[in-house]
């Protein structure tokens, strides 16, 4: 099997409701990855594109969180309605959505 050209990483940590930091997987359902997961099988990118469920990315009060590799691209406050925009602009086309990035100065800050 060849190299994944993208491996989306789905932030599905869950903290205690009320949490200051907030959670990027609140109702325990991994409804974003399911949802990548299906717009990729949709459109046939499977399996040289994946996503993953990963634990904290230590980015909770900007998530929803997911990660692109090889790319590095760092998207935070994603939400379902994103998920075609994301697989369509990023995925297919490699452009970078900068209303979703989490910029390089803002990741590992509290």
């Amino acid at each position: 099997m060849p190299k994944f050209t993208h491996h989306i990483f789905v932030c599905c940590h869950r903290r205690e409701s009320g949490d200051t930091r907030g959670c990027c997987d609140p109702q325990g359902n991994e409804e974003l990855r399911r949802l990548l997961k299906a717009e990729l099988d949709q459109r046939g990118l499977e399996p040289l594109v994946r996503a993953s469920k990963t634990g904290c990315l230590e980015q909770c009060e900007l998530g929803p969180t997911i990660v692109i590799y090889p790319q590095e691209i760092w998207y935070g406050g994603v939400q379902p309605k994103d998920v075609p925009r994301i697989i369509e602009e990023t995925i297919i086309r490699g452009k970078v959505i900068p209303e979703l990035v989490i910029g390089d100065e803002q990741l590992n800050k509290k």
